[in-house]
């Protein structure tokens, strides 16, 4: 049985869902098509679920040094069972007000495979979705006016380095764990390698990371790396960079083994587990993109800035598209997408205005240019840095390591880039997107009157020593 609609979403993600609601709200007829569970990567195997872990975690630490504060306790006992059944319930709460949202929308939501069909008697254009059905009953005919390709990403992993699941694992895998290992290896000191690093090691798990380029986190400023490394050290974290990793080099004999070359020398390294953490391939397969014109380039689907392919009905945003592979920016593609399908007039995403976020302990946060970038670009720069070793929220926290770095164009003053790590700083950076937004100046930050005491303070200390101004450091 064939049935229409004004927009068919193939993927129910975060970037999925959101189109979704958006489109509902526009007044468009609107089918999801999901192969799992709606809320896809990020709710069920990404940025939920880790973040549970992750507070879990802290919480285990903040325990073992509550004597620190005057909280004596005579024995603290991590309960990891527990740990899961709490991350559990929260993925499974959300995952419940995704359905209803859905069921507020009046969206149709099919659980199973979508694959796009080329011209066939549906229709003269590619585009209609047969959907295999999770239930296996026969296929349903979806035909949409439109169509958004939201499939999202999957684990990437070194050519040669199978996965058992069991002692080679992705973060898939390792979410899942129901007793921690006693040692780790970690391959990739990326975003997510090194959430799993700080999580892991305050777990108690003895950590190594093995990691490719010669700094880990790469694509964030050089002054995070090296601050992010110095604690991550000092928490019992093994770092090695510039190392590369030899996959024809693996054992498994009870304990994972694996060499790598660090610069002339062959290094192995031995634990209990090894954790792949070098980035995300897109789901571009099986979803019937031959069938049409769309382009696929270096494994991402490619389109213009509002995210259609070369099929014009065909949209794609996410991970599948490439550049910054994070829920809110699927979320916010979406939406543009969206928009523009309507016949509106969106304005396209400038990705320099958005925030990323590193969970870890300490948490790390950016917007805008790196300081290197910056200079690479011609800019003249002014740089202001402020520690939160100053800020008296800080230390009443407990959390005094780390800074705010701001960078701004010594011509225009305009801000360039922020850069942000210690306690809380995820929270804290939307106000650096903001300024970024409004191409606001560090005087402009620094006149917004930041309430004492506030982590926030940090963030217009930085804004004044810009210019040699900053008054408590």
């Amino acid at each position: 049985m064939a049935k229409e609609y004004d927009l068919v979403i193939l993927g129910g993600g975060t970037g999925g869902y959101v189109a979704a609601i958006r489109a509902s709200q526009l007044g468009l007829s609107v089918a999801v098509v999901e192969k799992n569970k709606l809320g896809g990567t990020c709710l069920h195997a990404g940025c939920i679920p880790s973040k549970a872990l992750l507070r879990s975690a802290e919480v285990y630490q903040t325990a073992k040094k509550s004597s620190e504060f005057g909280v004596e306790t005579s024995t603290v006992l991590l309960n990891y069972a527990r740990v899961q059944e709490r991350k559990s319930e929260i993925v499974s709460q959300l995952h419940n007000g995704v359905k209803q949202l859905m069921k507020k929308g009046k969206i149709d939501v099919y659980e199973g495979i979508g694959r796009i069909l080329g011209p066939s008697i549906f229709s003269p254009m590619p585009g209609t979705i047969s959907v295999e059905l999770k239930s296996g009953e026969e296929n349903e005919m979806l035909i949409p006016k439109n169509v958004i390709v939201a499939t999202g990403s999957r684990p990437r992993t070194l050519p040669g380095l199978t996965i058992d699941g069991e002692k080679v694992i992705t973060s898939d895998e390792a979410l899942k764990m129901e007793t921690l290992p006693a040692s780790i290896i970690i391959v990739g000191g990326g975003v997510i390698g090194i959430e799993w690093a700080s999580m892991l090691t305050d777990f108690d798990v003895d950590v190594t990371v093995v990691e490719y380029s010669d700094r880990i986190l790469p694509t964030e400023d050089q002054d995070i790396s090296r601050e992010m490394t110095k604690l991550l050290k000092a928490k019992g974290v093994n770092i090695i960079t510039s190392a590369k990793v030899m996959a024809d080099t693996l054992s498994i004999d009870g304990q994972v083994k694996i060499s790598a070359q660090v610069g002339d020398d062959m290094q192995e390294y031995e634990a209990e587990k090894l954790l792949v953490s070098v980035g995300r391939q897109a789901n571009v397969e099986g979803i019937g993109l031959e069938n049409t014109d769309i382009v696929v380039e270096n494994g991402v689907i490619a389109t213009n800035d509002f995210y259609q392919t070369k099929e014009s009905h065909i949209y794609a945003i996410g991970d599948v598209i490439g550049g910054l592979q994070l829920a809110h920016v699927a979320s916010h593609e979406g939406i543009v997408a969206v928009e523009h399908l309507h016949g509106e007039k969106p304005l396209k995403i400038d990705y320099t205005t958005i925030s990323k976020c590193v969970y870890s302990s300490p948490e790390a946060a950016s917007v805008g240019l790196t300081e290197q970038e910056a200079k690479q670009q011609g800019f003249q720069l002014k740089v202001g840095k402020f520690p939160f070793k100053a800020v008296g929220k800080a230390l009443v926290y407990g959390e005094a390591e780390g800074f705010v770095k701001i960078i701004a164009d010594a011509d225009t003053n305009d801000v360039l880039g922020v850069h942000m790590i210690g306690p809380h700083v995820t929270d804290m950076i939307s106000e650096a997107g903001l300024a970024k937004v409004l191409d606001a100046t560090p005087w402009e930050i620094a006149h917004t009157i930041h309430p004492h005491p506030s982590l926030s303070e940090a963030m217009g200390e930085a804004s004044l020593a810009v210019d040699g101004k900053a008054i408590h450091f």
